[in-house]
């Protein structure tokens, strides 16, 4: 059949609250412009992030009654472990409340001498990531290939890390000043694109040479396995398991939120096969997380992940899942709105400077974009561009970032297919007017993270 339907039944639902766009005109400036200050009861379709907004299913449900408080030991605990090295193949696991813990635990160790500065290689780090890098004193380096630094470019893995790059950066900085090569699987920030086995077999065969430690982000494990199958030669009748087991085969470890691609609300891990790393991290998680066999999070939540990193494996789910962000893309695609190029795999991101390119990025037209979608149809979203990525010369002057984007994200097993057309239904509408949006100025912002609470006002 060539209609794709959502691979569940639907269990319990929750109430939308409707609002006028007279209604979100005032949301809007009362929250300054920035979605992340706007409340959730007024959001029609909440597309802010994938991470922790997803349906649980019913088995994840049930293993929150089974969860086990216990301080120490609790048998959750031990499921939640065997489950991530029966998957990921991983001596030792760190549970933490999230992914952003287990990045603030590895780079507070990685680089905790600051008598020497440190660089971090990835593909491309994503923003709580590069923040605990720079946080660390550290530098945060994306080699992305050139192919991933251009929307409309067609390409089956725009996520690759530059192998030529890497190693020349790696002879330029030198070894000793490289604590650690990441590659973020799907790329998040760029229209979650996949990363191939060939060029994660790759990036592990340059971190041997010079001996440096090779992780990867998970976040997105399962999608970019089911990328790999789809579309890389050799992998067409391999199963999502075994494309997983060989894609952590060639990692040292790895860093986790799995309130992606585990269907938690909460809660993720650190896992590595170095014990000397592990045992640091370790302590550091007993200081500021909690004892090792909860690290933060309640048995019910490590019973909820263990379920979740099972069902995530389901090539039902994973086709309906893929399908359903190409549906929107085809709709988009007809009506000339430009996005990322081949869709991805948990969001749509749209290409606010092609759109509007009559607002440079020292008006941050992604946020422009932002900010009308929820207008015109109280869509929340969020801008992965100047605003996210930006940084600022000696002189204060704005270093854009290289895209300006909105990324679109979709909670898992939560919207329907009309949800979907309405979204669609949404932009096109913005799309005849779009001349009209104006840009917009930050008059607030913190050191680190600025997008979550900056505050702007329109030009």
């Amino acid at each position: 059949m060539k209609t794709i339907i959502e691979p569940f039944k639907i269990k319990s639902v929750e109430k939308i609250n409707f609002t006028t766009k007279e209604q979100r005109e005032v949301i809007l400036r009362e929250a300054f412009f920035n979605p992340f200050l706007i409340k959730a009861d007024d959001v029609i379709i909440d597309l802010l992030t994938d991470s922790g907004t997803s349906a649980m299913s019913s088995l994840q449900w049930a293993g929150i009654m089974d969860g086990d408080e216990s301080y120490a030991g609790s048998k959750s605990y031990y499921r939640f472990k065997d489950t991530v090295k029966n998957i990921f193949g991983f001596d030792y696991v760190i549970p933490v409340h999230q992914g952003r813990a287990a990045e603030r635990i590895l780079f507070s160790i990685l680089l905790e001498d600051h008598t020497k500065k440190k660089c971090i290689i990835n593909n491309n780090h994503f923003d709580t990531t590069r923040a605990n890098i720079e946080f660390n004193s550290g530098d945060a380096l994306d080699l992305n290939i050139e192919e991933g630094k251009h929307p409309s470019l067609i390409h089956p893995f725009k996520g690759n890390i530059d192998l030529q790059k890497l190693e020349s950066k790696i002879n330029e900085i030198g070894a000793e000043n490289i604590p650690l090569v990441m590659l973020t699987i799907t790329d998040n920030t760029n229209g979650g694109q996949p990363v191939s086995m060939e060029n994660i077999r790759e990036t592990k065969k340059i971190c041997v040479k010079y001996h440096l430690p090779f992780f990867l982000d998970a976040c997105r494990f399962a999608e970019n396995a089911y990328f790999i199958q789809q579309r890389e030669a050799g992998y067409k009748d391999k199963t999502i398991p075994e494309i997983v087991a060989e894609m952590f085969s060639y990692a040292d470890g790895c860093t986790m939120s799995a309130k992606k691609d585990a269907f938690a609300n909460i809660g993720g891990f650190l896992a590595m096969n170095d014990k000397a790393l592990y045992e640091k991290c370790k302590n550091l998680l007993i200081i500021t997380e909690g004892f090792e066999t909860y690290g933060g999070l309640a048995g019910r939540d490590l019973e909820a992940i263990a379920q979740g990193l099972k069902e995530i494996m389901d090539e039902d789910y994973l086709h309906y899942r893929i399908r359903s962000v190409e549906y929107i893309g085809e709709k988009l695609d007809k009506n000339n709105i430009p996005f990322i190029k081949p869709t991805g795999g948990h969001a749509l991101y749209l290409d606010a400077k092609e759109f509007l390119p009559h607002i440079s990025p020292e008006q941050y037209p992604g946020q422009a974009l932002v900010c009308a979608l929820y207008r015109e149809g109280g869509i929340r979203a969020v801008e992965i561009g100047s605003v996210m990525f930006g940084k600022y010369d000696a002189n204060g002057k704005l270093i854009p970032a290289d895209m300006e984007l909105v990324r679109m994200a979709f909670p898992r097993r939560v919207y329907t297919q009309s949800h979907f057309d309405y979204v669609a239904e949404v932009l096109i509408e913005i799309s005849k007017d779009k001349n009209s949006l104006k840009g917009l100025k930050i008059i607030e912002e913190p050191e680190f993270l600025r997008h979550f609470t900056a505050k702007f006002e329109e030009n």
